[in-house]
């Protein structure tokens, strides 16, 4: 029989605090393992909330760790070189439309857009939502209709 624990963790910073800890160990594992292999792989994505799920098959205690895209808000805060978004854009950070076409490129998978202009869209509309420019500029004079 397979569990699956999901949760959010910083990446590269896991602990085996709860919730996460007294999760892993009802399913059988060892803690201190599991958290050192999170932490090896999301270390790329230090200082962003990443998703992570574990799958365990509770009869042989194997397992497969599968980290997950870090949300479209975190890569824009990181691009951006913030703590959190803005609501008012009059002093607001700007992110390049370069960074904005990689976070869609990074993001397709996981994205149900149909095309790279769409996707684009949806980082911009992100851009939007967190008061952030792209370029100096609003986002909505990126958006392609």
């Amino acid at each position: 029989m397979k569990s699956t624990v999901r949760v959010v963790v910083d990446g590269g910073k896991a602990t085996p605090a709860p919730p996460l800890g007294p999760q892993i160990t009802m399913l059988g594992l060892k803690a201190p393992e599991v958290i050192k292999k999170i932490n090896d792989q999301t270390k790329q994505f230090e200082g962003m909330k990443v998703p992570v799920e574990i799958e365990v098959d509770k009869s042989t205690k194997a397992y497969n760790l599968n980290v997950l895209m870090p949300p479209i808000s975190q890569l824009l805060i990181k691009a951006a070189k913030i703590e959190k978004g803005f609501g008012d854009r009059k002093e607001s950070a700007s992110v390049s439309f370069e960074d904005v076409k990689k976070i869609a490129k990074d993001h397709s998978k996981y994205s149900l857009a149909k095309g790279d202009d769409k996707l684009i869209n949806e980082v911009l509309g992100s851009c939007i939502s967190m008061g952030l420019k792209v370029d100096g500029k609003d986002p909505r004079e990126f958006i392609k209709k």
